[in-house]
Parts: C-alpha cells; sequence; structure tokens
C-alpha cells in the first residue's frame, strides 16, 4: 500500500506513535507496503515477530497478516495496514504504565488478593488488570480513581485470562464492552458467560495450613479413581442436592 494512498488523519496517526518497536515496523510499511517476519528478525534484530506486530495493534492501527515467500521460497508471514474503519480511538500511546499509589489504592479498596480465586498475596505478587481487556475497550477509560474498571490478579489467573480471552469470539471480531462485562473474567462476582459460553467456573486455591486439606482430597480422589476436580464436584452434588 503505497503512502500517497493512505488518509491525511491516518498519516497523521501513524506520525504521533514513538516507541521504537512499533515506529520501525510503521515506518518499514510505509516504505515498503508490508515487512515479514523474516525482515523483522534479521534486519531489525527482533527474535519475536508477533510481538512487535501486536505492538502496531496496542496502538490501534488495525494490521492484517498474510503470507508471502521468504528468501528461502518457504511461505513466511508478513504484516500491513488493515481495514482503515477498524482505527480504535483510545490506544495511540500503548498499554499504560500504572503508578505504584494506583496498585496500592487497589489493594486498600478490594483486598490484597486476586481477584478470581481470592488468593491473599503480598502486592508485589498480583498484577493490574483491566477488568474489559485492553484489546477491547483501550485505555479510554482510564482515570485513576477509576477503581471499578481494574482488579488485582495473581500471575496464574491472569495467564488463565488471557488464554480465555484470546479465544473468545467478542476479542477477535466483535469487540464489545458489554460482552465483556459480563463475563466471568471481569466480573466474578456476578457474571452471565465465560468468555461468550454458557458454562460457569470455580477458581480455587490452597495455601498455607489449607495445603493438607487439598492433598486429602487428591488422596480420597485418587483411591475413587476419579480426577479432583471430578471429585470436588461430586462431593458439592451430593451437599446441594443429595445426590
Amino acid at each position: 500500500m503505497a503512502q500517497q494512498k493512505l488518509p491525511k488523519e491516518f498519516l497523521e496517526r501513524l506520525a504521533a506513535v514513538t516507541d521504537k518497536r512499533p515506529k520501525t515496523v510503521i515506518d518499514h510499511i510505509l516504505k515498503h507496503g508490508h515487512i515479514t517476519t523474516q525482515e523483522l528478525r534479521d534486519k531489525y534484530g527482533y527474535n519475536h515477530p508477533p510481538r512487535a506486530a501486536k505492538d502496531v495493534r496496542d496502538q490501534g492501527i488495525p494490521l492484517e497478516t498474510f503470507r508471502v515467500k521468504g528468501g528461502d521460497g518457504k511461505s513466511i508471514a508478513a504484516y500491513r495496514f488493515a481495514d482503515l474503519s477498524r482505527i480504535r480511538r483510545g490506544f495511540l500511546g500503548g498499554r499504560r504504565t500504572f503508578p505504584k499509589e494506583f496498585r496500592d489504592n487497589l489493594a486498600v479498596t478490594n483486598g490484597c488478593r486476586c481477584h478470581i480465586c481470592l488468593s491473599q498475596l503480598e502486592e508485589h505478587y498480583l498484577q493490574i488488570d483491566h477488568r474489559v481487556p485492553y484489546e477491547v475497550v483501550g485505555d479510554v477509560k482510564f482515570d485513576e480513581r477509576d477503581l471499578d474498571s481494574f482488579m488485582l490478579l495473581c500471575g496464574s489467573c491472569n495467564r488463565a485470562k488471557s488464554w480465555s480471552c484470546e479465544h473468545c469470539d467478542n476479542w477477535i471480531k466483535g469487540k464489545s464492552p458489554e460482552v465483556c462485562e459480563g463475563c466471568y473474567w471481569a466480573s466474578p462476582e456476578s457474571y452471565e458467560h465465560v468468555a461468550m459460553k454458557d458454562s460457569r467456573r470455580l477458581d480455587l486455591m490452597w495455601l498455607g495450613d489449607e495445603v493438607v486439606v487439598h492433598d486429602e482430597l487428591r488422596e480420597r480422589a485418587r483411591a475413587e479413581r476419579q480426577l479432583i476436580p471430578e471429585y470436588v464436584k461430586r462431593i458439592l452434588r451430593q451437599i446441594t442436592l443429595g445426590k
């Protein structure tokens, strides 16, 4: 795609990107029409090309992936600007670095614990997470007083949420904040679906003195040739439904 075919407003948006990695990708595409994973590795030294492309998308700039032949004749991935109607507002500048005071306020307001599994952890083990993923809404709603739009997650739950969100149709093409707001990963205390699936989820973690309870459950499950989640579900059915 030649530079002269791009709208002035879009070129101005591209020029506003100053971070080195996304700017490198953008400048190369402007000059050559696209950039390949091979060029990202060999010319610019980026060993994980999809990360460089994601940095551009994190700026709200649409890229599409397609296939070209590399120097050895094999098919490789390449990136070029996608449908400009998909430009997303509120993303320019990329992900925001949260001040420590904001993390402290979240810990004071919601407790120093993971919002998903409710594990009590030291604050430095908890990560600030957008309830509605950044890839859906960006930082357009960010306000340091708006604690309700963010939560603290342990690393394990944050990775589980990322995997689930990245495989959700709303993440891939819908981009509806309202759908995300009704999801377990945004509102575990009150939700309608899990990544648009009609399911329910309960994340549990045993810490400290509780570990002995988990180990006892595991041994009982093994004795009955069941996986521990199946065994725990069976116990809960017996308690709640009597069967």
